[in-house]
């Protein structure tokens, strides 16, 4: 992540995330009492170090435990949709919050030691810093764990953090001098919304975008594969003037590739300024310092945006500037899957079938389009929680109110959604075979769409009511080559452009779209790499 929150720490935070997985956890085990079944809480072990791509075989549980406690998850994305969205785990998740503000709260306490009037918290040496930086790249779930046995008796999740962390450092001789400069003239919410920021721009960068391209990839060899594909266009769900396949698997793609450069573009902000955001309590212990230069130099080590006029919270319109962009991308994936689910009821499309696999209980025959249903009804779930939270977020009472507290924790589950959604889509379209012979027929049945050319060509060679004529040939009428022929034929025409539509059929009649399906690449730029900076 280059010189962002994790700096020279990004080794470890790579080896840990790596190796997390859902099953990395030994999950408490099931008991069947007469009152149904409840979970056991008693604890099992968990690794004392952070986890690494190399440890995950040696924490395996049985696999029996971890799917009986799936059963009982009252969320699906926990549940039965757990394992296509796990990549979000590390992340959105309990452990991942603690982490984020373990991290915040110890790069605070070194960015301290560097601020040469603070003389309470002198330089730390290199071995200091190391064994501070430490605790960041071992973090554990047994150490989550710790944070949360300490949340027991503070019931205040922030403080646990704190405590934790002067627990961990307590016998180190020269952090032990300066325990109280952890969370020194921080309220939570310092802590907070920048361990908010850091899970948004690393699941954004590191879950989202990857799966977003993967969507334009697919589209855009929808589009160059199928651009010569001729296709009866339907407009109120009429007949209309041919298009190609791959010109229409273009559009999805242009759109959905704009989408997430916006996204791209939009800066994550934070906040470092105190409990009302004046920087209070800064100032009355070190009123010769210059705080808001400070704060602005930590939350732009961390990789995010300073934001010098806050409340006690940082206000969140990025997050809604955000998630408004996520939201309209979700919409252009849901126009998407409700276009191809009709392609698939007129038979454009066939799916590949899986040996095994059932798509109707009681109909033997049927091959459901259940991956674009299903990536439907994620994208409708997402944009639920993800609307909802832009509504809500950028307003807070006064100078501060808690309700954006709990609405935060839903972040990761609007995000889960849609990635649940980006994954169905992904697979539908990889059991997609284009039907060729139907699409033919079904522009052998509709000649009708060729007026449009003809009283085109009538328009520009002055024949008199082009429109009308062709009005009163095709509309509310059977039409086929023949009649069609038979009306060009009595037209007073130059032989060249008569000639032209003759031998024009609902076919040939698709204007640039082979063109335009074909140079997708060239107009949509590059989505590999694509980051919030």
């Amino acid at each position: 992540m280059e010189a962002t929150a994790f700096g020279s720490v990004r080794g470890g935070y790579e080896r840990r995330f790596s190796g997390l997985r859902p099953s990395t956890t030994s999950y408490s085990f099931l008991r069947r009492r007469q009152c149904g079944a409840v979970l056991n809480s008693t604890s099992s072990t968990v690794p004392a170090k952070g986890l690494t791509a190399n440890s995950q075989s040696q924490m395996e549980p049985v696999n029996a435990d971890l799917e009986s406690f799936s059963l009982m998850m009252l969320s699906p994305l926990d549940g039965r949709y757990q394992p296509k969205v796990k990549e979000m785990q590390p992340f959105f998740s309990e452990y991942g919050l603690i982490f984020y503000r373990v991290l915040v709260e110890v790069k605070w306490l070194l960015k301290l030691s560097e601020i040469p009037e603070v003389k309470e918290v002198p330089t730390f040496t290199q071995e200091t810093r190391a064994f501070l930086e430490n605790i960041i790249q071992e973090f554990s779930l047994s150490d989550a764990r710790e944070v949360k046995n300490i949340e027991k008796v503070t019931n205040h999740d922030v403080k646990a953090v704190e405590y934790f962390l002067k627990q961990k450092c307590k016998s180190h001789p020269e952090i032990s001098k300066v325990l109280e400069f952890f969370h020194f003239a921080c309220t939570s919410e310092d802590i907070n919304n920048l361990a908010y920021g850091l899970m948004l721009k690393d699941t954004m960068n590191t879950v989202m975008f990857p799966f977003m391209a993967d969507l334009c990839k697919a589209f855009c060899a929808l589009a160059k594969d199928n651009a010569h594909v001729s296709m009866l266009s339907r407009t109120h769900g009429q007949s209309a003037s041919p298009t190609t396949l791959g010109k229409e698997m273009a559009i999805f793609a242009y759109r959905l590739g704009y989408r997430a450069q916006r996204m791209s573009e939009v800066r994550i902000f934070g906040k470092f300024a105190g409990a009302v955001g004046n920087y209070n309590a800064h100032k009355i212990a070190y009123p010769e310092i210059d705080w808001p230069r400070i704060a602005q130099e930590f939350v732009t080590s961390l990789g995010l945006q300073f934001n010098p006029y806050v409340t006690q919270i940082e206000p969140h319109d990025y997050m809604v500037e955000l998630f408004d962009n996520i939201a309209m991308f979700n919409n252009v994936l849901a126009d998407f899957d409700d276009d191809v689910w009709n392609y698939i009821s007129f038979g454009y499309f066939k799916q590949l079938t899986k040996e095994g696999e059932i798509g109707s209980s009681t109909m033997p025959h049927k091959v459901n389009p259940i991956d674009f249903e299903n990536s439907r009804g994620n994208l409708y779930m997402a944009n639920q929680i993800l609307s909802g939270l832009s509504m809500k977020l950028p307003i807070s009472r006064m100078q501060r109110d808690l309700v954006d507290s709990t609405l935060l924790r839903n972040v990761g589950v609007g995000l889960a959604h849609s990635l649940l959604a980006y994954k169905s889509a992904l697979q539908g379209i990889k059991k997609l075979q284009v039907n060729e012979l139907r699409l033919t027929e079904d522009l052998e049945k509709n000649w009708e769409v060729l007026a449009e050319a003809i009283q085109t060509v009538m328009r520009r060679y002055d024949v008199p009511e082009p429109y009308e004529k062709l009005k009163e040939l095709t509309r509310g009428r059977a039409v086929n080559k023949e009649n069609i022929s038979s009306f060009i034929q009595n037209l007073d025409l130059p032989e060249e452009p008569k000639s032209n539509l003759l031998n024009l059929t609902p076919n040939l009649y698709i204007g640039e779209a082979e063109n335009l399906a074909r140079s997708i690449d060239e107009v949509l730029r590059p989505l590999s790499g694509l980051k919030i900076n």
